[in-house]
């Protein structure tokens, strides 16, 4: 294995996620989608298997630090960041954006090392009993669908009557319905995917993902002026022992589902926050609620890792991509080693990075045009879409985009989109 191109690797793949973190509609998923289907050229260029694995966990995990920046500034959240709109939201309006971003950085690095601490218990833990869960997972996606449902509130307003989180639920069952048939007309059919150029194996999860969770939110945010008020303070309030709950919570509920297939750290989110009250009116509550959901998305990326290592199961697009790259075989214990500490280094640097972009984004804002800017971006979206997977592949990333702008006009969580996973592998089990 050649050092320096591992290490160029890390770099490219850290580059990668600061850009994939940073600019909205554009998903950590496309960038590992693109370099699987780029990997015999990279192998050619001196980059082996490890080395583009090494590319897409850097990009993945670096992501996860960076994402927080746009959902806080501009409310313009991926999938995985979409719960944390509100609380970091809410803070920038009061005048502390930075701080939102400070705990969330926090949280992320404080969860790389629970992962950590947690992995070998875990990874003991699910190798016994994987073969008893596998045999009811149907069920236990039933019961995490349920839970998302029932657990729906929508918007919040003060005196409605309890009726109204039924309207909600209705309306986070027709989001989840919907996305599902659409997930299911997409599996059935994906061989009618005739890439314009052919690198590696189309993916139709990149026009179903793009379209949902990418491009619906460009075009949001291009409807939707953004006005950010003067910031007033970065300095962190919260007690220690709260951003250390936090940090717990939301890494042991992303390390959890990192198993279960169909189920993203934004569905952790959701199984998370039942341990962290969601109360928005308590500054304190919303400061941990961010640092909770910051650990549900880095320890899902590490346990996705784990996950493959341990079961030789894929439970993220990132880890699809990193298998399909590697042959389809189970990781070896010396590269899930190499790429462990390959996630520690990068975190260290996504850590300082977060904190040094987030403070200097307002500076940025005021000099770009944003709707401008989600223009451009979305149209190379629609053609990165075009050019994979070809005019199958743009009819579904065209139907996915209304899809996925229901969740915000209806006041539901975007999470009940993943119906276009889950209920396929619901019909499956079933």
């Amino acid at each position: 294995m050649n050092t320096s191109f591992l290490l160029l690797s890390v770099v490219i793949g850290f580059i990668l996620g600061i850009f994939s973190g940073l600019v909205p509609g554009i998903h950590t998923n496309t960038f590992s989608f693109i370099l699987a289907a780029f990997s015999p050229l990279l192998d050619e260029l001196g980059f082996s298997p490890v080395c583009v694995a090494a590319i897409i966990i850097s990009n993945a995990l670096t992501h996860t630090f960076l994402d927080i920046i746009p959902s806080v500034f501009l409310g313009a959240p991926d999938a995985d960041t979409s719960l944390a709109v509100l609380p970091g939201h809410q803070m920038l309006l009061d005048g502390h954006g930075l701080e939102a971003v400070r705990l969330s950085a926090l949280g992320s690095a404080g969860s790389v090392v629970v992962s950590l601490v947690l992995i070998l218990p875990m990874a003991v833990f699910f190798n016994g009993v994987y073969p008893f869960v596998d045999q009811y997972i149907g069920w236990i996606l039933l019961a995490i669908v349920l839970v998302m449902v029932y657990t729906e509130r929508g918007e919040v307003v003060e005196g409605q009557g309890p009726l109204v989180r039924m309207k909600y639920r209705m309306f986070a069952v027709v989001l989840f319905l919907g996305s599902g048939l659409l997930g299911l007309f997409a599996f059935e059919s994906q061989a009618l995917m005739n890439p314009l150029i052919m690198v590696g194996e189309p993916s139709i999860l990149m026009p179903l993902f793009s379209g949902l969770f990418g491009a619906s939110m460009l075009v949001i945010s291009m409807l939707t002026d953004t006005v950010i008020p003067m910031q007033v303070s970065s300095r962190l309030i919260l007690l220690p022992k709260r951003i250390l709950r936090g940090t717990v919570v939301g890494s042991v509920a992303g390390s959890f589902v990192a198993w279960l297939p169909g189920v993203t750290s934004a569905v952790a989110t959701v199984l998370a926050r039942l341990a962290v009250k969601e109360d928005y009116s308590d500054d304190d509550t919303a400061r941990e609620f961010i640092v909770s959901i910051s650990g549900v998305n880095t320890a899902n990326a590490i346990y996705g890792l784990v996950a493959l290592y341990v079961i030789g199961r894929t439970r993220s697009g990132a880890m699809v991509a990193v298998s399909d790259v590697m042959g389809g075989t189970s990781l070896d214990a010396n590269i899930l080693v190499i790429l462990l500490i390959i996630i520690v280094g990068v975190s260290i640097a996504a850590y300082f990075m977060t904190i040094y972009l987030g403070d200097r984004i307002l500076g940025v804002l005021t000099r770009i045009n944003y709707r401008r800017m989600c223009m451009v971006i979305l149209t190379g979206l629609t053609l990165l879409v075009l050019v994979f997977t070809g005019w199958f592949g743009l009819v579904v990333f065209a139907a996915a985009v209304p899809l996925g702008m229901l969740a915000p006009y209806l006041k539901v969580r975007r999470t009940h989109a993943m119906g276009a996973l889950i209920l396929p592998l619901l019909m499956f089990y079933f």
